[in-house]
């Protein structure tokens, strides 16, 4: 990619086999909508009532705010445990008298696995065990390869900070409409990141105070009920809702395990090496403070241009 293109659409393959899909899809690490996979049941039971019948007194935490707009960073939003079936009943509505803030709050749940001080990594089979048979995993990796399997539910207009993730995933949205906006990982240096995640809260019109940030240099992808978007490892990507929404996202690791920190539970560590060489970067940094500003200055460029020379991907 370069700083000349603009906006481009998610290409959409229609019922594309596993073989192909590793072949012309995974291989070229780029995002992809998949329509006409199977993913079981799951479109055409989930629905409020069904799932509250199922699995409505499990008790949940869930991200609730005023702003549709989520920060992690900022924190513009509270964790609250209440109910399945009590958050399918308020995230389907717009407005609810019974609220916790603000009658226009929204909800948005990511399932977690485990206690709050004992995180497991999550899976679908072992949090959501009444549903579990409803969803299939795609056929598009090898199962021994599988990290986490989450249960995603949004209100609508719920929007989720734009970040990464250091493992391939498989978006498979089963009830309602998102979209969502993606970047290549080359564009790293352009998303004003705090670890993982973006400081830009507002993708289309980020400010003065992010003037590099890529409003147009991006992809996009509309997805309805039944598709399944692939984000390859390091893409950065940014999802909307615009309408209540339910949706299973699948995690697997394509690279070997000694890559992946053993402690990592939501697939956002940074992997072993590239953890090692950051921290390594903070001793530089440290050395060239010793320097004064000119003489800083000169050096740091020397080291970028090394490390553009050695191990950007230039093509």
């Amino acid at each position: 990619m370069t700083s000349t293109e603009v906006l481009r659409e998610v290409p959409v393959f229609n019922g594309i086999s596993p073989a192909a899909f590793k072949e012309q899809i995974s291989s070229r690490r780029e995002p992809a909508v998949l329509r006409g996979c199977d993913i079981g049941a799951c479109t055409r039971l989930w629905n409020p009532d069904y799932l509250s019948e199922k699995i409505g007194k499990k008790t949940v935490r869930v991200h609730v705010g005023a702003d549709p707009n989520l920060d992690f960073r900022s924190k513009n939003f509270i964790y609250c445990d209440i109910d399945m079936g009590d958050l399918l009943f308020r995230a389907k509505n717009r407005i609810n008298e019974d609220f916790i803030s603000d009658e226009k709050e929204i909800y948005y749940l990511r399932s977690v696995s485990g206690e709050q001080r004992n995180i497991e990594v999550s899976n679908i089979e072992k949090d959501f065990p009444a549903i579990a048979e409803d969803f299939e995993v795609p056929e598009l990796f090898d199962h021994a390869q599988l990290f986490s399997s989450v249960l995603r539910v949004s209100s609508a207009g719920v929007r989720v900070w734009t970040h990464y993730d250091v493992t391939d995933n498989v978006y498979c949205q089963v009830v309602g409409h998102k979209t969502a906006v993606l970047w290549h990982p080359c564009q790293a240096d352009n998303l004003y990141l705090q670890g993982d995640k973006s400081e830009v809260l507002d993708i289309d019109n980020p400010g003065e105070m992010f003037p590099l940030f890529p409003v147009k240099n991006r992809w996009e992808a509309k997805l309805e009920p039944g598709d399944v978007l692939f984000i390859p490892a390091l893409w950065f990507h940014n999802m909307k809702a615009e309408d209540f929404g339910i949706a299973v996202n699948v995690f697997w690791k394509e690279l070997d395990k000694k890559f992946y920190h053993p402690k990592d539970y939501y697939g956002n560590k940074e992997l072993v090496p590239g953890a090692k060489s950051l921290a390594m970067l903070d001793n530089v940094v440290k050395q060239l403070d010793l320097l004064p500003p000119t003489y800083r200055d000169f050096y740091a460029r020397r080291a970028v241009q090394k490390l553009q020379s050695k191990c950007y991907n230039n093509d």
